[in-house]
C-alpha cells in the first residue's frame, strides 16, 4: 500500500488568511483616493510590518501603486483592466444602458444602476443627467445599505439576513431605530419604490426602483437623483412612475 503524505491543512489556512487580509487592504482604498501604510494598518487591524509585505506584492503584482516621494498608496491599474473586462462581460450592465438613456432623456435627472455587495451597495452604471447642476455619478462607489433610496430598496427586497448581518456586525450608526427602519422596508415593499430626501447628501434626493431576475430575486435598484430642490412631491410620483416602468421593462428582459 502507497501512503501518501498528509496534506498540511495549516499551510491552506495561512494562504487563505493572507488573501483574505489582502482584499481587506484593497477594500479599504473604497471612499479614499491614497492612504498611508499606518492608516491601512489601523483600517484592517493588522501591525504595520504584515500590511508593507502584503502591500509589497499587491504593488508587483498592479494592484497598488505606491507614490515615491510620499510613501502613500492608492490603487493600481490593474483593478481598472480588471472592472472594464466585468462591464464590458456583464450583460446587466451593458443592457440596460440603452433603458437608462432613455429615462435619463425622458426625467432630466442622473440614472443609477446599484447591486448588492455584502452589506454595501455599488454602483455599476449611471448615465448623468442633463442639466447644469445635478448629481455626479461615480461608478464603483460603494454606499451603506441602510441609507439612501437604491441601499433601501436592496435591503428592502433582500433575504432577512441581510437585515441580521448588519446588526451583528454593528454596521449601522448608533442613532439609527432599526425598528423604523423596518418600517420603511415594509413600506417600500408595498409601494414598490424608496424615496430618499438629504439622507446621505446634504442638498441631494433620489428616487429608487428594484429590479428582478426570472426568479423575482432582487439583483439591482434602479435610481434618479438629483438636486433636493426639483424633488417635489408631484416631482417624486413622476420620477417613481417612471422609474418603475423602466425596472419592469429591465426585469422583463431578464426573464421574469
Amino acid at each position: 500500500m502507497v501512503h501518501l503524505p498528509a496534506k498540511d491543512q495549516s499551510n491552506d489556512r495561512n494562504t487563505v488568511r493572507a488573501v483574505e487580509r489582502a482584499l481587506d487592504i484593497l477594500l479599504c482604498f473604497g471612499n479614499d483616493r491614497d492612504l498611508g501604510l499606518t492608516e491601512i494598518a489601523s483600517r484592517v487591524s493588522l501591525h504595520k510590518s504584515t500590511v508593507h509585505r502584503l502591500l509589497a506584492s499587491l504593488e508587483a503584482k498592479g494592484f497598488v501603486q505606491r507614490h515615491q516621494q510620499t510613501d502613500r498608496y492608492r490603487l493600481g491599474w490593474v483593478l481598472l483592466d480588471l472592472a472594464n473586462q466585468m462591464f464590458q462581460s456583464d450583460d446587466l450592465v451593458t443592457r440596460v444602458l440603452p433603458e437608462m438613456t432613455e429615462l435619463r432623456d425622458k426625467i432630466g435627472e442622473t440614472i443609477s444602476l446599484y447591486v448588492r455587495s455584502g452589506i454595501e451597495r455599488i454602483r455599476i452604471q449611471a448615465v448623468e443627467g442633463i442639466h447644469p447642476v445635478r448629481r455626479v455619478a461615480n461608478i464603483g462607489k460603494r454606499f451603506p445599505l441602510y441609507v439612501g433610496a437604491s441601499g433601501k430598496v436592496l435591503l428592502a427586497f433582500s433575504d432577512d439576513l441581510v437585515l441580521d448581518e448588519l446588526r451583528t456586525l454593528g454596521a449601522f450608526p448608533e442613532e439609527l431605530d432599526l425598528s423604523e427602519l423596518k418600517h420603511q422596508c415594509d413600506h417600500i415593499r408595498s409601494e414598490g419604490y424608496a424615496v430618499s430626501i438629504e439622507e446621505r447628501e446634504v442638498g441631494a434626493a433620489a428616487v429608487a426602483t428594484p429590479i428582478f431576475d426570472r426568479q423575482h430575486k432582487c439583483v439591482a435598484a434602479l435610481s434618479i437623483s438629483g438636486p433636493v430642490d426639483r424633488y417635489t412631491p408631484s416631482h417624486v410620483l413622476h420620477f417613481a412612475k417612471a422609474c418603475m416602468q423602466t425596472s419592469e421593462a429591465i426585469s422583463r428582459y431578464l426573464g421574469i
